[in-house]
This record gives structure tokens, C-alpha cells and sequence, in this order.
């Protein structure tokens, strides 16, 4: 079986590719699996791509590179519609609702075509017209599943499939190194500025723990600005991107999400896999679908940062409460194993066929 996945772009740092790229991996044991980059904008993706997975891109946007289609969004659509009214694959998953409306409009009618989708729509009249087209839609959670399927009672089923962390061996914490991290794009949605708010109470009780941020994006001076002004140049810590997240989370006691906005959860699950406790808020979708109070982690209320400190307080505070959340955190990523997931999907796409 042939599985094509399409992604806006694979090259970004972001919680959609990292999965898309996990999902293709779980499938690639036993399948023919290719992930379409509709643009390419860099020279290698920012996450590696499993040596059995095929990787091809229709627009490529790289400085110098001579571009065969016209500039600008016109040639973009012009390239998908050649690729999607082109494809020879048994399974084509899509992972924004723009691409997916393209799928269910230009893509073979022989070919199974899934939407696999997190958030919601920018605009839904599209996705109610077109995606009856559609054999299935596909969220990570049970919550959003629900949603969706109010989304499009009249259209395709919705089914639920978490999302798949990377097969392998995973670092472990061992829970003693007096580190809070937190890791993603650093733009106003996440919440960075109330994490280091948040962690100048901390500091402050316990001066001897850091926080390290890692990440990139364009709220990189205005946090930069923000540590200086609280004087925490020695407490916080901005350590760039890195591929290995995981990795670097299992340095780590504690790590934090204080997201503002819908969040895929990713950083989340690849903390617990690392068996470490989350701390978040619990306005954001993503940490409200793992994260459990008293079982892997603890949710404080949307938006009180005193509440946030004195959540991490109480766990640098309590060594044995660490490390029984740890040991719910690992339980709770079983169930996002690669190969559980992977089997979920092949008996989804069978059912489907």
C-alpha cells in the first residue's frame, strides 16, 4: 500500500510536522509512505525523516534556486492541483483544511482520502462544502472529535487517533537536576512571558533552579527584554532550537507550558515520554487533553501565574511527588507508542477501504 502525506511545509519547527513525520515512520514499517512538502524552504528539514520515508517537495522557495512556476500563492495552488490530480497513491492523509478542501476537489476518486486535522477551521463554509467529498476525517483527540463531527454532520466520519511519539529508545530524567524547561515557537500564543513572570517567583524562593527555554521565533527580544527587566540573567536560560527536544527535556525535573492558545500537545507528550512532570494552564486545549493533576502533571487555572509558581514550588519542593507524576507521565505516553498508533491507522485505513 502506497501512503502519501501532505504537509503546508516539512522543513518548520512545528507540533504538526514533528507528528505527520512520526505517523510516517509508524506506517513505513510495513508500507510504501512519501511525505509532499507543497513548499521547500530550506536545504534539510529542521526533524529528521526516517531513510524509509520518500520526501519530495511541488514548490520549491529556496534562496537562488531558479522557480519554474510563477511567484506568489497563484503558483502554489497551480502545483497543487497538478500534484493532487497527478497522484497514484492507495491513501492520501492531509493535514490543513485548505489542502484538504484541494484533496476532496482534485485528488482521484479511487484514492482513500483523509483529513487529519488538530485545530479548528479559519473558515468553515469551505470545509462543510467540500469534505463530504472526503472518506474521513481524523483528529487526536476525543474532544476534537466531537467538535469536528458537529463540524461536518453531514459529511465524512470522524474517527480519533492520538498522535504517534517516535519509535526507539527514549532519554530518561533521573528527576535531580534543579532544571524547569519548556521548549516550542516563541510567539504570543505560547505564553513565554507568563512562564518567565511565573518563574521570578520561582527564582526568587529558590535561586539555585533554572529555566531553560528552547525554541525560536520572533518573541525572542521582547522575552529577552522581559528577563532583563525582572533580573533574571542568571536564572533563565534561552538555548535555541534543537531537533533532539526530547533530549533536552530529559535534563529537565519539571517542564512547563503555559500556552495561551490551542496547542497540539506535543512538547507535552514528548516530556512525558522522557518521564517528566508537566506543569500547565489549563486554558489551552493540548494540555487539557493529557495532562492530569495528581496523576502526570498539575493544571493550574487559566491565567494565575502566582498559582503557576507555587505549582512548581510545591513540586521542586516534593521530590517523591515528582517522581510518582514522572511515573504517570510514562504510563500516559504507552498508549502514543509508535506502533500503537501505526496499528491504529492500518485498521482505520482498512475499515475505510
Amino acid at each position: 500500500m502506497k501512503v502519501s502525506l501532505v504537509l503546508p511545509s516539512a522543513y518548520g519547527m512545528r507540533g504538526d510536522i514533528r507528528s505527520t513525520l512520526n505517523l510516517a515512520t509508524a506506517l513505513a514499517e510495513r508500507h510504501e509512505v512519501e511525505v509532499i512538502s507543497i513548499r521547500r524552504q530550506k536545504e534539510k528539514p529542521f526533524f529528521p525523516v526516517d531513510q524509509r520515508v520518500a520526501l519530495r517537495s511541488v514548490v520549491d522557495a529556496r534562496p537562488g534556486v531558479r522557480h519554474l512556476l510563477p511567484r506568489g500563492q497563484v503558483g502554489t495552488e497551480v502545483a497543487l492541483w497538478r500534484l493532487l490530480r497527478g497522484l497514484r497513491s492507495d491513501v492520501l492523509i492531509t493535514t490543513r483544511p485548505a489542502l484538504s478542501v484541494q484533496a476532496a476537489r482534485h485528488a482521484p476518486r479511487e484514492t482513500l482520502r483523509i483529513a487529519r486535522e488538530w485545530g479548528r477551521p479559519a473558515v468553515p463554509a469551505p470545509v462543510r462544502k467540500f469534505y463530504p467529498r472526503l472518506d474521513a476525517v481524523v483528529t487526536a483527540t476525543e474532544s476534537a472529535r466531537e467538535e469536528w463531527a458537529r463540524l461536518v454532520e453531514d459529511g465524512p466520519p470522524v474517527h480519533a487517533v492520538p498522535d504517534a511519539l517516535p519509535g526507539g529508545l527514549w532519554p530518561r530524567s533521573r528527576m535531580d537536576n534543579r532544571i524547569v524547561a519548556a521548549g516550542g515557537r516563541w510567539v504570543p500564543g505560547k505564553g513565554y512571558d507568563r512562564l518567565i513572570r511565573a518563574f521570578a517567583i520561582v527564582a526568587d524562593k529558590r535561586p539555585d533552579w533554572r529555566l531553560r527555554l528552547y525554541g525560536g521565533g520572533p518573541e525572542e527580544r521582547r522575552l529577552r527584554a522581559l528577563v532583563r527587566e525582572l533580573d533574571l540573567h542568571n536564572h533563565v536560560y534561552f538555548m535555541g532550537t534543537t531537533p533532539d527536544l526530547a533530549g533536552e527535556f530529559a535534563k529537565a525535573s519539571i517542564v512547563a507550558s503555559t500556552s495561551r492558545s490551542e496547542d497540539l500537545g506535543m512538547t507535552i507528550l514528548e516530556a512525558m515520554g522522557c518521564g517528566v512532570p508537566v506543569v500547565a494552564f489549563d486554558g489551552a486545549r493540548g494540555p487539557i487533553e493529557f495532562v492530569a493533576t495528581g496523576y502526570n502533571g498539575v493544571l493550574v487555572p487559566e491565567g494565575q501565574e502566582d498559582l503557576f509558581a507555587a505549582a512548581v514550588l510545591a513540586l521542586i519542593d516534593d521530590e517523591r511527588r515528582r517522581r510518582s507524576l514522572a511515573a504517570g507521565a510514562l504510563d500516559t505516553t504507552a498508549r502514543h507508542s509508535s506502533v500503537v498508533v501505526g496499528e491504529q491507522w492500518e485498521k482505520l485505513i482498512s475499515e475505510l477501504r
